[in-house]
């Protein structure tokens, strides 16, 4: 079988369709001829999946089922959809439309903004930071450059989760996320973040999402116009799409079921961003009828890799895990993962060094291994040992250790304190090198204690606690050195790791090694508290730890080397153990209680059919074929969203209740004043007229009303009806006090 992704492209164009399906596996024939009706893709690490979509998408072509011009492919990153743009070129898929979500949204937002909104479109910031700060600055808040950034990721948090600033904070709590500030206090910037994009007549990288969300919402007319120009829509990495994205999929389809999604919910390491598995682990209860194809073939790792691969997973649990799939190896064998348990820290990254400077003098390009750890801060040490070896390296998605500007930073810190020590009150009452490094980088932010969390002020933190590490060691090895002697030493390392690096051994953290692979990995660090990091702390935060360690051990084609160290230090306490993850998985390691994981399995497919319906399925929601909505006066068929809110011609005759009409705008006012917030962002006027004039007598009928919705019925739905039946809120409000009073007294 031709590999699926370690191999050249066809190096000419088919020359029919039928050519298109030559070298596909069973599996991935299946998913190609696959055309019609909503079509799960379930594709393990190394399957095939972008050979799969691709060529089902130049088969519809060259068959003439599909025009190309009507297909959309999305998927997360530029560099999979130029992938896949060269690969259906290569197949005679010409003028087939494959983009980010982001990308396709802005091209119909540019398009559309003049007939929608009018007008010129807002330019889009290239960063939001500095608008965060001028926000925080408002708030009368000041945030260093690591707040800053942990700060600017809740709020594109809340916004792809589609969280206004009122309810950032209980859904917050309840996605137990860990709030750089207090919650509230980030409410109140993301608030006035909001207003000065406003006031500026610019928006964000969300934002161009969330308006074409509105646009195609509100404007039949658009949605429709959008909806004849594509009517095949192709989704890669679905199990990292957020529900921001999930709805902008919705609105694209409308009643249609022409989708194909293409995901591996044993893959979802991108929880922390809002990236949920759910829609695709809950794709055919939304579409009873799909079929579902898995591919378990894998074409990149041997079968030793995929043996710990699926080992790792059999200890899995919860929802993914439950959906696991059992990979099987097409390759030839190859050497068995290698296991290593160091003394310390330095020692791990050396023996690192020497293996791959082992490997590369038996021939393996540098450009073909990795060193892979959890987090950046860990690089450092890698660095310095595969400099010292005399290995050429490049770093991906990271800065090199010493070109961050808190290294950066606290190197000018320590210089200052070498040459004018005798002026700092913070090195009074310190006498050895390590505690003058604790007394200088306390003033830069390190603590003895992590902070809680993570995100920039966790990076931040362990970059300096990397320093006061490197001066422990320091003082160790050069009893007696000064802190001049150490600013030197880092100096000099600095200076080594700037020398200019031809392509060479890839140094990643385990997050931005997705989607790549090499012939030879090096998984570091795999001791707990790094594998599983200390702040992962539920149940679903471990699980994804071990998701992120599972897409490390895929990344090996053939050589895979697993270490850990006993103790930080040269001469430190062993007191560490290796990570969890890998009991039962390694010699003389004990497994423990066998996960659930077993309903994904063995590949096939599995064709959508009538059946029995389920009590779960039976309560799931089901997608509503929308029909045309007419004016409750006259009839008309209604397009203008303005209209469809009312539920009316805006020249039929209104039946408002007039007196309803204040008490909805007094009762608006009053929660727009206790929430901070606009009165718009309770109710606009257009609802609350419509709910004036439908007077609704239960939650049936006032979620009907356009502009509800399920999270404000949930939220104002009570006051709302009790307005509608005449009640006085003040006065309800005091019999409930009265009741709770009784019932105390009675006790």
């Amino acid at each position: 079988m031709t590999a699926a992704t370690h191999s050249p492209l066809f190096p000419q164009v088919p020359d029919s369709a039928d050519a298109v399906l030559e070298g596909l596996d069973p599996e991935q024939r299946e998913v190609a001829t696959a055309l019609h009706g909503p079509v799960c893709v379930l594709a393990g690490a190394g399957t095939g999946k972008t050979r799969a979509i691709t060529h089902r998408i130049a088969y519809g072509v060259r068959a003439g089922v599909l025009q190309p011009s009507s297909v959309l492919a999305v998927t997360f990153t530029n560099r999979a959809a130029g992938e896949m743009r060269g690969r259906l070129r290569q197949l005679g898929a010409h003028g087939v439309q494959a983009r980010t979500f982001h990308s396709a949204a802005l091209r119909q937002l540019q398009y559309f903004w003049p007939k929608a909104i009018g007008g010129s479109m807002p330019r889009i910031v290239d960063r939001k930071v500095q608008i965060v700060a001028d926000a925080a600055a408002a708030c009368r808040l000041r945030l260093d450059r690591g707040e800053l950034r942990d700060v600017t990721a809740e709020i594109e948090w809340a916004k792809v989760t589609q969280t206004v600033p009122a309810d950032y904070a209980p859904a917050a709590a309840k996605a137990g996320r860990e709030a750089p500030r207090d919650p509230a206090e980030i409410a109140r910037i993301y608030s006035l973040y909001e207003d000065l994009k406003r006031d500026r007549a610019v928006i964000d990288f969300e934002d161009v999402l969330l308006l074409t969300v509105g646009i195609l919402q509100d404007r039949q007319d658009v949605a429709e116009q959008v909806r004849a120009q594509y009517q095949h829509f192709v989704v890669d990495e679905y199990q990292d799409v957020s529900p921001l994205q999930q709805r902008l999929l919705e609105l694209w389809l409308g009643d249609r079921d022409n989708l194909c999604v293409v995901g591996d919910a044993s893959q979802t390491i991108y929880s922390f961003t809002g990236a949920t598995p759910d829609h695709l682990l809950d794709f055919r209860v939304r579409h009873p009828g799909a079929t579902v194809v898995k591919l378990v073939r894998d074409y990149r790792s041997t079968p030793q890799v995929v043996h710990l691969a699926n080992g790792l997973l059999a200890q899995a649990r919860g929802r993914a895990a439950d959906h696991r799939l059992e990979l099987v190896s097409q390759r030839p064998a190859g050497p068995e993962p290698v296991f290593t348990e160091y003394t310390d820290e330095p020692a791990e990254a050396e023996g690192a060094a020497r293996r791959i400077r082992d490997l590369l003098d038996a021939g393996v390009p540098a450009a073909e291994i990795a060193v892979l750890f959890r987090t950046n801060a860990q690089s450092e040490t890698y660095e310095q040992a595969l400099a010292d070896a005399g290995v050429p390296y490049q770093l991906r998605g990271a800065e090199r250790f010493f070109d961050r500007p808190e290294v950066r930073k606290a190197g000018v810190a320590l210089r200052a304190a070498s040459r004018f020590g005798g002026n700092d009150a913070l090195l009074d009452d310190v006498v050895d090198l390590p505690s003058q490094v604790r007394a200088v980088l306390s003033g830069e932010g390190w603590t003895p204690q992590p902070p809680a969390g993570s995100g920039a002020v966790r990076e931040r933190w362990e970059s300096l606690a990397a320093l006061v590490n490197l001066a422990q060691d320091f003082a160790a090895a050069r009893p007696g050195a000064t802190l001049a002697d150490l600013v030197a030493e880092l100096d000099e390392r600095a200076n080594a790791q700037h020398a200019p690096t031809v392509q060479g051994v890839t140094l990643a953290s385990l997050h931005s090694a997705k989607g790549l692979e090499w012939d030879a990995v090096f998984l570091v660090g795999i001791a707990e508290g790094m594998m599983p990091i200390t702040y992962a702390r539920t149940d679903e935060q471990i699980e994804e730890e071990r998701r992120l360690l599972y897409v490390g051990v895929t990344r090996a084609r053939e050589r895979l080397f697993l270490s850990w160290a006993l103790s930080r230090s040269p001469g430190g306490r062993p007191s560490r153990r290796p990570s969890r993850f890998l009991d039962g998985l390694r010699r003389g390691s004990s497994a423990p209680g066998a996960g659930r994981g077993g309903a994904g399995g063995a590949g096939g497919v599995e064709r959508g059919q009538a059946r029995a319906v389920g009590a779960a399925e039976a309560a799931a929601p089901r997608r509503v074929r929308r029909t045309p909505a007419r004016c409750r006066v006259c009839g008309r068929t209604l397009t203008d969203a303005g209209e469809m809110k009312l539920m009316r011609c805006e020249d039929c005759p209104s039946d408002m209740d007039e007196g309803l009409y204040e008490r909805l705008r007094d009762w608006r006012a009053e929660q727009a004043r206790r929430s901070g917030q606009p009165a718009y962002c309770v109710f606009t006027d257009r609802t609350l007229i419509a709910i004036a004039e439908a007077v609704p007598e239960d939650e049936r009928e006032l979620v009907r009303i356009p502009g509800v919705g399920a999270r404000k019925l949930n939220r104002y739905g009570a006051d709302v009806l009790a307005l509608c039946a005449g009640r006085d809120l003040g006065a309800d409000a005091a019999d409930a006090a009265d009741e709770a009073g009784g019932e105390t007294s009675g006790h």
